[in-house]
């Protein structure tokens, strides 16, 4: 990624990045909790140490970036971005949908760090009775992988962080997030919260829970996709990119461990890439798995 890159939130424009080497621009306005073991409660109590931020606060929540261990040897260090909801509010997937801000992260002011990739838990439907959003209802972290210039040289993340948190109404929490990953890589807290975010990632797509096919029929994108046959509540979450603006999927047949999603096709390309990929998540009755489509 460039320094020139910037985000662009335009909604109808290609699907909103989550990483930034430019100045961050906003526009429009099943989170899983995870199970802690004992050892993570313990290591809660810990003080902060120099791997993790301070706090950074707003009305509806609260940030901040931590990172653990040392850069492998392709200078990937792992990291998360924690986010800490109030009661009542909400926080946003990597496309919320026609409305909300996903989550920006802008490191153009790093020292030694080239790109990151943020990654995201299973979202849930969020219905404020106005809309539809796809989103987490309670605290969250996000896994992020840095990708550093040198391995070994030093590095110092410097992160714009913009969020969009919403209760009834919106509140973006921005926040300027300096850190310096070998003040203290060893810390045992971090690791803990870093690794537990990673484990709460979507594994794979397995043979009976994946999606199969993808076409798109008029102004509709037909998805069919397969689920455990025992399942009985599903939903599909699909970001837009390469031209192509999603609407909220809507299931409109099931037989026999198979789903039909059809997804309104807000915008599409004139001149569609056929190596543009599409990033989804299928949910079934608290599982989940994630992974890409192409359309032909």
């Amino acid at each position: 990624m460039s320094s020139a890159t910037h985000i662009n939130m335009m909604r109808g424009r290609d699907l909103p990045i989550a990483v930034s080497k430019g100045p961050i621009q906003v526009a429009g306005m099943v989170h899983r909790l995870l199970t802690l073991t004992g050892t993570l409660v313990v290591l809660m109590c810990l003080p902060a140490s120099a791997s993790s931020s301070q706090w950074h606060e707003s009305e509806g929540g609260a940030v901040r970036l931590i990172t653990a261990g040392t850069p492998d040897a392709r200078g990937r260090l792992k990291g998360a971005l924690e986010i800490r909801l109030k009661p009542g509010w909400k926080t946003y997937w990597r496309d919320p949908g026609p409305s909300g801000i996903p989550p920006q992260l802008d490191i153009s002011r790093s020292t030694n760090v080239e790109d990151t990739e943020i990654f995201y838990p299973p979202p849930e439907r969020i219905d404020d009775g106005f809309s539809q959003a796809a989103g987490y209802a309670s605290s969250v972290s996000l896994p992020i992988t840095f990708m550093l210039e040198q391995p070994g040289a030093p590095t110092l993340i410097k992160a714009e962080v913009l969020l969009g948190i919403c209760q009834t109404i919106c509140v973006p929490l921005q926040a300027d997030i300096t850190l310096d990953p070998a003040e203290a890589p060893d810390e045992l807290r971090d690791l803990a919260l870093v690794t537990a975010a990673y484990s709460a990632l979507p594994p794979s797509p397995r043979a009976d829970f994946r999606l199969q096919e993808a076409k798109i029929e008029g102004d509709r994108l037909l998805v069919e996709a397969s689920v455990p046959k025992a399942a009985r509540t599903t939903d599909l979450f699909v970001a837009s990119g390469g031209g192509y603006l999603f609407g909220q999927p809507k299931q409109i047949s099931r037989e026999a461990g198979k789903i039909t999603f059809s997804i309104k096709l807000h915008e599409k390309p004139e001149d569609p890439s056929p190596a543009a990929g599409f990033a989804y998540t299928l949910t079934a009755d608290g599982e989940s798995v994630a992974g890409e489509f192409q359309l032909p």
